[in-house]
């Protein structure tokens, strides 16, 4: 079974934020080291330009040496849309190039989903035909509206789109409306970060149920296994066999699915699986 981890981070500036690793440099060979022990085969890399702006290059550069190891899930600037807009039009000519992703955790940036700032990236990479991934997870109610308005967009909703800062049942707070999200064909869910939800140890029982729930609603085509790895409690390794031996209801072609054939679908990266 091909594994594709569905979110990783490199980096070689600034200061992570949040609790990732607090290392000045994270590259594509240290990465690499780390998915070969866990027995990960791929992943899709998501710059962190809120701490380092020159991570997106870093990630395209790492995609161009690396081609069937590595993915990206890019950005534009939102705040400058004309310059932004024309780049979309050749963004897959990229290196590895498949998308674009925005997690909108700077202070200014809080706010852009309702006063404008993005308005003009959803028509735009819909017709464009570009996936888009973002913490909608603290704006359920507006990201259904975009969803809505844009059948077209294939759209990600990161970090099983739970409450940010919370862990065990107080994470699940808004499930009712996450899982009535499914219920729109062109809403997928990354299940990215997992173990950092629960205060448990390995393998983070008390979320299963939950994550079963959302498993249920949106099924394994729209169902994407990921790590978020500079920031979880556990190991590489853990993050795979929670989901590979720990989940009962997880197995089969369904299981193949979610840990990595359904993200490559979901955003055109062909590796074969075969």
């Amino acid at each position: 079974m091909r594994i594709v981890d569905a979110q990783v981070h490199l980096w070689s500036s600034g200061t992570p934020s949040g609790h990732h690793r607090q290392v000045p440099v994270f590259t594509a060979e240290e990465l690499l080291a780390e998915m070969d022990e866990a027995g990960v085969d791929a992943a899709v890399i998501h710059p962190p330009v809120s701490w380092d702006p020159d991570s997106n290059e870093q990630a395209i550069e790492a995609a161009r040496r690396y081609p069937d190891r590595f993915a990206v899930l890019g950005q534009v600037p939102l705040d400058q849309p004309a310059e932004s807009r024309a780049r979309l039009d050749h963004w897959r000519e990229l290196p590895g190039m498949m998308g674009l992703r925005y997690p909108l955790v700077r202070p200014e940036q809080q706010s852009w989903h309702i006063d404008g700032t993005m308005d003009w990236l959803w028509p735009a990479a819909e017709q464009a035909g570009l996936p888009v991934a973002t913490m909608a997870g603290r704006f359920l109610p507006v990201f259904r509206g975009i969803a809505e308005r844009h059948p077209n967009l294939r759209l990600i909703i990161d970090h099983l789109g739970l409450v940010r800062s919370g862990q065990d049942e107080a994470a699940f707070a808004n499930l009712d409306a996450l899982l009535a999200l499914a219920k729109l064909p062109n809403v997928a869910i990354k299940a990215t970060g997992a173990p950092g939800y629960s205060t448990a140890g390995y393998p983070f029982r008390n979320i299963h149920e939950g994550l079963h729930r959302i498993y249920d609603a949106y099924g394994p085509q729209r169902f994407f296994w990921g790590t978020d790895i500079t920031r979880m409690p556990c190991t590489y390794r853990q993050c795979v066999t929670m989901f590979t031996e720990e989940l009962p209801w997880l197995s089969g072609r369904d299981l193949e699915l979610v840990m990595g054939r359904a993200v490559c679908d979901w955003i055109g990266w062909k590796l074969p699986f075969d």
